[in-house]
């Protein structure tokens, strides 16, 4: 059965993004510093980027992420030459994906996407990844198995945070793994049912 897993990189005072976002740069001024360790290559880095795509099989995103990030992922998505499937969550699916694309739009919820992308997963992992607001509505609606967080050495002091209106409860975790390179600390929790 597919782990669902929402990974994220955040800043240490807990942001996915700065502010000042624009479509020149989504993720706010300086926000892609929360991506150079999957850039650079650097021990350690390379091989969790590596498992990541050899465990998955399949990832949840949502629009705003799809939109922002097409320009530099083209038809084969987050997953680079891997093409793994990206189920996109969103209103109204564009009307200029790109042709031999990875993509599904996902019109009618996150359950939905999440069956599409464990059916299409065959028992590999499912993570949910870019968006805050997609990964809220996953831990709330308590879909999660695990929440992977890439700690960057940065602080913002201000963006969009990575969880937020969580409700009255609490979700508890417990550590998996710590993988510390000099540009990330990568953290992996169960999230405790």
């Amino acid at each position: 059965m597919s782990k669902v897993i929402f990974d994220m990189s955040m800043s240490l005072d807990g942001y996915v993004k700065a502010t000042g976002s624009t479509p020149e740069e989504p993720l706010g001024k300086g926000g892609d510093r929360l991506h150079e360790w999957a850039m650079d290559g650097g021990t350690g880095n390379a091989e969790l980027l590596a498992a990541t795509t050899a465990e998955g099989g399949a990832f949840i995103g949502g629009r705003r992420t799809y939109d922002d990030s097409l320009r530099w992922w083209g038809a084969d998505g987050p997953t680079g030459p891997a093409r793994l499937p990206l189920f996109v969550l969103t209103h109204r699916a564009p009307d200029d994906a790109p042709e031999n694309g990875v993509y599904t739009f996902v019109t009618d919820g996150i359950e939905s996407a999440l069956r599409q992308a464990k059916e299409t997963a065959g028992g590999k992992k499912v993570y949910v990844m870019g968006g805050p607001d997609v990964g809220s509505q996953f831990i709330r609606a308590g879909l999660v198995d695990q929440i992977g967080i890439h700690l960057v050495p940065v602080l913002f002091g201000g963006g969009a945070r990575l969880v937020d209106h969580l409700g009255d409860g609490h979700v508890q975790l417990e550590r998996v793994s710590v993988v510390d390179t000099p540009q990330a600390v990568h953290l992996l929790y169960d999230v405790v049912k």
